[in-house]
C-alpha cells in the first residue's frame, strides 16, 4: 500500500530523500560498473537513498499530475534533489523526459557545473552520458554516469512542471575517497569510462575477463552428459579456495519448459545450497522459455550464461536436479580460479520465490534477509487471473535496509527502467538493456515481466534487508501470481535457509480463457483488399462506453467475402473454442468462422435495430497450435433488413476446451 510514512529515528530526511545507514567495502564511482572482480566486496557507503516522486498521500499520483515532483521551488526552478556528501548520484530515470534545461550545483557553487537539457541526460548523444551507460526502451530512459560529490550536489530543472523521476545515490563518511564530478575527465576517469564502456558494450557475450581478480588464473570445467530423471548430477567441484566466475548451461531448448523441474543447486564451504532455484528462471527464463539477456545473467541462442562473481573459502559445489520424468542432455562449462573469498567478500546467493496468489492488503515480498550485503539483481515474473488486465502493475517497489524503508518507487515498470506498459512501442514486448529489460508484455495474458541488476546502485545492507512490490496501484487489492529470482551477497542466508517449493507448485499457469480486444492492440494479418475500411472507435453503447474495431465494407472483396483475419497467440496448443464480442446494429452483417477456406461453425447474424453490446457469441471451434495463430472471420452475407455489411468488433474470446 502506498502511504506516507513518519521519519523513523536515524534517518536523514529532505522533502522527497530516503536514507539508511549502511558500511563498508570500495571502489567508489565509476569504478563500480566495471570492477566487476569487486562485486561482491562489501559496499562502503554509509547511506543509500532515494529522491522519486511517489505519492506521498498513498494514492496513484506518482508523477502525473506534478504535484509530488520536487522538492521545493525556487523562483523559475524546480529542485528535484538537494543532496549532502561526501556522495555519488548513481542512477536517473524517467518516462517523461523534456527539452527545459538540468541543472547540476555542487559543494554549494552557485552556478551550475553541468546544464544540459533534460532529456539529453538519456540519448547517448552527450560526449559526458554516452550509450550504453545512458540510454533508453521500453518506455523508459535512465542514466547510470555516476556523478560524485565532495559536499553537496543540488539538481534542480526550469521547468513549470515535471513528472515522473527517480534518482538513486548513496552518502559516504566524511573524508572519504569521493572527488567532485568534473565536466573536463581527467586522464584516470576517462579510463575508467572506457573500461565501463567496453564492459556495458559486451552485454550477451563472454565478460569473464571483467570477474576474474586481476593475474588470476582461469581454468574451465566442461561437462556433457544426459541428466538421468529424478537424479542430481555434480558438474563442478573444489575442495580449496577460489571463486567461480562464469556459468554457461546449455541447450537452452531442453531446459525450457512451463514445469520448472530441472533445479540448479550450489553449495559453498559445505553449507547448505546458497542456490537453489529451478534452472530457466535463474537464467532469466520467462513463463518457461528464454527471456533475459543483461550483462551479467541471461541466454544468448542455445547456451544460458551467469558472470556473477562466486567466492568460497574452502569448497563449492555445483549441482543440476531433475525432477523430470525423461532424460535431459545437457553441456555445462564452469569458469573458475583459485582466489578465495576474502574477509570483505560476501557469498552469492540466489533465491526463487512465488506467492500464487499474492496477498490482499501486503505487498509480494522478492528478498528478506539478515546480516551484511548488498542486493545485485531481481527478476520477476506477474501473472494476473484475468485476461486482458495488468492494473497490477501499477504497484510501488518499496526497499527497506535495517528495518527503515529508503527507497519508495513510482511504478512497478519504472522499478525496471521502463514506462507506460501497455503502449506500442513502449512497455510492450521483450527487449534487454545491460542492466534492466521487459521480459514480455501479453495483455491478453494478463502477464508482464522484468529484470534489474545493480552495480554502484546496489542496495547495500548492514542488519537486514527487504525488497518487496506492491500488486496494484493502491493497497496491494488485486489478487496475482507473482515469482521473482533475487541475487545479492551476504555473510549469511536468510532465515531458514533456501528452500522451494514442491514441484506441483511451481509450474506455469496459462490462463484457460484468453480475451483479445480488437479496440486496443490485437494484431491484424489481413483484411479485405477492395472496397472496405478499417479503423478503431470509440464511442458510447447503451451505459457503456466501448473501444471496437469496426470493419465497413460494401459488395465483395476480389476473392470472395469481404473478411478480418486477426492475430491471436495462444500460451499452449489444444482446442479452443471461439468467440466474439461485437456491437450490434443496423449495419451489420452475418459472420462466420472459416478454416483453410471452409466454415468452421455456424453463421452468426449481428444486425439489430439498434447498436447494442452482444453477449459472447460462439463462433465455432479451432485446433489452435501455441503461439500465433491466424483467425479467419468471413462476412457471409447480411440479414434483409440491414442497411450495410459491417463487423464492429469489440473482443476476440478463446476457451481452451481440454
Amino acid at each position: 500500500m502506498k502511504s506516507h510514512h513518519a521519519l523513523p529515528r536515524g534517518w536523514f530526511w529532505l522533502p522527497t530523500v530516503l536514507f539508511a545507514s549502511v558500511v563498508i567495502g570500495r571502489p567508489v564511482g565509476m569504478e563500480e560498473l566495471y570492477r566487476l572482480d569487486r562485486l561482491a566486496v562489501f559496499k562502503s557507503s554509509a547511506a543509500i537513498g532515494s529522491v522519486s516522486s511517489y505519492d506521498r498521500s498513498g494514492g496513484n499520483d506518482d508523477g502525473f499530475s506534478g504535484r509530488y515532483s520536487f522538492v521545493r521551488k525556487e523562483g523559475d526552478y524546480l529542485v528535484l534533489a538537494d543532496l549532502k556528501g561526501p556522495g555519488v548520484i548513481y542512477r536517473v530515470w524517467t518516462p517523461t523526459p523534456t527539452e527545459d534545461r538540468l541543472e547540476f550545483l555542487f559543494d554549494g557553487e552557485a552556478r551550475p557545473r553541468l546544464e544540459l537539457k533534460f532529456v539529453d541526460l538519456f540519448l547517448g548523444k552527450h560526449p559526458l552520458f554516452p550509450a550504453p551507460l545512458a540510454g533508453f526502451g521500453a518506455g523508459g530512459y535512465y542514466c547510470y554516469v555516476p556523478l560524485p560529490f565532495e559536499k553537496s550536489c543540488v539538481v534542480r530543472i526550469r521547468a513549470p512542471k515535471v513528472q515522473f523521476y527517480q534518482i538513486n545515490h548513496a552518502r559516504y563518511e566524511s573524508g572519504a575517497p569521493v572527488k567532485t564530478f568534473q565536466p573536463d575527465l581527467p586522464p584516470a576517469e576517462l579510463d575508467h569510462r572506457s573500461k565501463a564502456l567496453e564492459l556495458f558494450r559486451g552485454a550477451g557475450t563472454d565478460v569473464s575477463r571483467f570477474i576474474a581478480p586481476p593475474g588470476a588464473s582461469v581454468e574451465v570445467a566442461a561437462s556433457a552428459f544426459s541428466l538421468a530423471p529424478a537424479a542430481a548430477q555434480k558438474v563442478f567441484e573444489a575442495r580449496q579456495g577460489g571463486r567461480i566466475i562464469g556459468l554457461r548451461v546449455s541447450p537452452a531448448s531442453v531446459v525450457a519448459g512451463k514445469a520448472r523441474d530441472l533445479l540448479l543447486r550450489i553449495s559453498f564451504d559445505g553449507e547448505p545450497p546458497a542456490v537453489l532455484c529451478p534452472l530457466g528462471d535463474f537464467f532469466g527464463y520467462a513463463w518457461g522459455q528464454p527471456a533475459m539477456k543483461s550483462l551479467l545473467v541471461g541466454t544468448v541462442g542455445e547456451t544460458n550464461y551467469c558472470y556473477f562473481p562466486m567466492p568460497f573459502r574452502q569448497s563449492a559445489l555445483v549441482e543440476l536436479v531433475s525432477e523430470r520424468s525423461q532424460p535431459a542432455d545437457l553441456r555445462v562449462e564452469i569458469l573458475h580460479c583459485r582466489s578465495p573469498q576474502a574477509a570483505d567478500e560476501g557469498r552469492f546467493h540466489a533465491l526463487w520465490r512465488r506467492e500464487n496468489p499474492t496477498r490482499l492488503g501486503e505487498p509480494y515480498t522478492m528478498l528478506r534477509t539478515e546480516g551484511r550485503g548488498h542486493l545485485v539483481g531481481v527478476v520477476l515474473q506477474a501473472q494476473g487471473f484475468e485476461s486482458g488486465k495488468t492494473l497490477f502493475f501499477e504497484g510501488d517497489d518499496q526497499t527497506t535496509v535495517d528495518g527503515e524503508l529508503v527507497i519508495h518507487g513510482t511504478g512497478s515498470e519504472d522499478f525496471f527502467n521502463g514506462g507506460w506498459y501497455d503502449v506500442p512501442d513502449r512497455w510492450e514486448k521483450r527487449i534487454s538493456f545491460p542492466l534492466s529489460g521487459c521480459l514480455g508484455y501479453a495483455k491478453h495474458l494478463g502477464r508482464t515481466g522484468a529484470y534489474r541488476l545493480f552495480l554502484g546502485d546496489a542496495y547495500a545492507f548492514r542488519k537486514s534487508l527487504l525488497q518487496t512490490i506492491e500488486h496494484a496501484g493502491e493497497k496491494n487489492s488485486i489478487p496475482t501470481d507473482y515469482c521473482s529470482v533475487s541475487y545479492w551477497y551476504a555473510d549469511r542466508a536468510p532465515a531458514g535457509g533456501i528452500t522451494l517449493p514442491p514441484l506441483k507448485d511451481r509450474a506455469v499457469v496459462d490462463l484457460k480463457e484468453l480475451v483479445f480486444p480488437a479496440g486496443w492492440q490485437l494484431p491484424i494479418y489481413a483484411w479485405s483488399f477492395d472496397r472496405a475500411t478499417l479503423t478503431r472507435k470509440r464511442e458510447k453503447i447503451g451505459n457503456e462506453e466501448l473501444r471496437y474495431l469496426s470493419l465497413t465494407a460494401s459488395g465483395t472483396d476480389w476473392f470472395g467475402p469481404h473478411f478480418i483475419s486477426p492475430i491471436c497467440d495462444v500460451p499452449a496448443g489444444g482446442r479452443y473454442a471461439v468467440y466474439l464480442e461485437a456491437v450490434k446494429g443496423p449495419g451489420q452483417a452475418i459472420v462466420q468462422l472459416f478454416q483453410n477456406e471452409n466454415p468452421a461453425g455456424e453463421p452468426v447474424d449481428l444486425h439489430a435495430g439498434e447498436p447494442v453490446r452482444s453477449q459472447r457469441l460462439l463462433l465455432g471451434r479451432l485446433e489452435l497450435a501455441e503461439g500465433p495463430n491466424n483467425l479467419m472471420l468471413k462476412l457471409v452475407g447480411k440479414n434483409e433488413k440491414s442497411a450495410g455489411l459491417g463487423l464492429d468488433l469489440v473482443n476476440v474470446v478463446l476457451v481452451k476446451e481440454d
